[in-house]
């Protein structure tokens, strides 16, 4: 009996220790996987064409003069944001990839050098200014400017945000803001090579390895946030996304999804 209960305690603490649980993996060829959003349509670029596929249906977008696609936000799959940074550009996209609107950041009455545009809700799109080497917020709606942080130094290697926060990962610092200005939170980058969120959590990018750091926008110092490592079949991380607790990862050629499990703290 003994020994029957020092194995049922194995497995509960293999169990808790278990952080991510494969639902999936499918073939899938693209040049960038993008995401899904909350009505299962994947993104995805190939050949400097933005596609849409699932329930919704097949579409596309593409405007080759633009340059390369720096980034595609779908945290609104009713109003997709596409960053093309070559010509200093983001072009609104409705949930069939028709466009909406289309800012051209060279032609505003002050100049922005931008190197990301995110979505940030409320007519609003969190920007890196460049040449004031700052996290911006614009409104597009009434052109308005806000700007958000002090002047970074070093480069900014990634951004992460939704409608209440923007993460900004750069050579040397990771750090969290909320749309009112306010930095919440600031630690060394650890090696960081990308960032992606999900509400307050984060998932870091590094060697190939994925670190959990949860509840990282929250400023109370009480709070414990324990940066955990997320334990991956071997596997060529090449893109990921975070979405309701799923963990979606692009090897080059299949695309793996996983449950997302972290046990809660008391």
């Amino acid at each position: 009996m003994k020994h029957f209960f020092i194995l049922f305690l194995l497995i509960c603490q293999f169990g808790i220790a278990q952080s991510l649980t494969p639902v999936s993996t499918v073939a899938f060829d693209a040049d960038r996987f993008l995401g899904k959003d909350n009505y299962k349509n994947t993104y995805f670029i190939k050949d400097r064409v933005i596609n849409k596929q699932g329930p919704d249906g097949n579409f596309l977008f593409n405007d080759l003069q633009l340059g390369r696609i720096t980034s595609v936000d779908i945290i609104n799959p009713l109003k997709v944001i596409a960053f093309f940074q070559d010509t200093n550009t983001v072009v609104m996209l409705d949930n069939k990839l028709s466009e909406i609107e289309r800012i051209n950041f060279n032609n505003l009455p002050q100049f922005m050098n931008v190197s990301t545009a995110t979505n940030a809700g409320n007519k609003s799109l969190w920007l890196f200014n460049v040449d004031t080497q700052q996290l911006e917020l614009y409104n597009y709606g009434a052109k308005l400017q806000t700007v958000v942080s002090q002047p970074f130094p070093g480069k900014l290697i990634s951004q992460a945000s939704n409608f209440n926060y923007c993460f900004t990962l750069t050579e040397k610092k990771l750090r969290a803001f909320n749309i009112y200005g306010s930095i919440l939170n600031e630690v060394d980058s650890e090696g960081y090579e990308k960032i992606i969120q999900q509400n307050e959590n984060l998932i870091a990018l590094k060697e190939n390895t994925l670190y959990y750091l949860p509840d990282f926008a929250k400023r109370n110092e009480e709070t414990l946030r324990e940066t955990t490592k997320l334990e991956l079949p071997k596997m060529e991380i090449k893109d990921l996304q975070l979405s309701n607790d799923f963990l979606y990862i692009y090897d080059g050629k299949n695309l793996h999804t996983f449950t997302l499990t972290i046990p809660k703290k008391e």
